[in-house]
This record gives C-alpha cells, structure tokens and sequence, in this order.
C-alpha cells in the first residue's frame, strides 16, 4: 500500500482526481449501471407492493362493514 501512496504522491493533481477516477467509470461502467439499475429497479417493486398492500388493506376496511357501522370505526 506504501507503494501506490508513494507512487501517487509524486503525480499532478489532475491525474488523482480527474483522470484515475474518469479509468474507473470506463472501465467498471456497465457494472457501476447494472448495480445501480438492479438496486433502484428493487427499491421500486418494494415500493409497488407497499402501495398495492395499502390499497388493499383501505379496500377491504372500507367494504367489508358487514352492514354495521359503530362510532369507534369511523375516522
């Protein structure tokens, strides 16, 4: 680890902080992508059936009264 710290140091800013990490994004790119693409399309269908779920669950309390309404069920 020394090594790649000694060799670093002795490079232009530039290099560090513009072209090491503009190698990485061209060379790990697509991988970069279908990680980030995979967690957002997961983080979307929990999302999906989290809403689904409510609906269901408002739905159902909403008409399933069994023709009886108290004062404590009302909002």
């Amino acid at each position: 680890m020394d090594g790649i710290r000694e060799t670093l140091a002795g490079m232009p800013w530039w290099v560090k902080w513009v072209a090491i990490p503009l190698l990485v994004v061209l060379v790990f790119g697509g991988v970069i992508t279908s990680i980030l693409s995979a967690l957002i399309g997961f983080v979307f269908d929990v999302l999906l059936f989290v809403a689904l779920v409510g609906a269901l669950v408002f739905l159902v309390k909403k008409f399933s009264g069994n023709g009886t309404k108290s004062s404590s069920n009302e909002w």
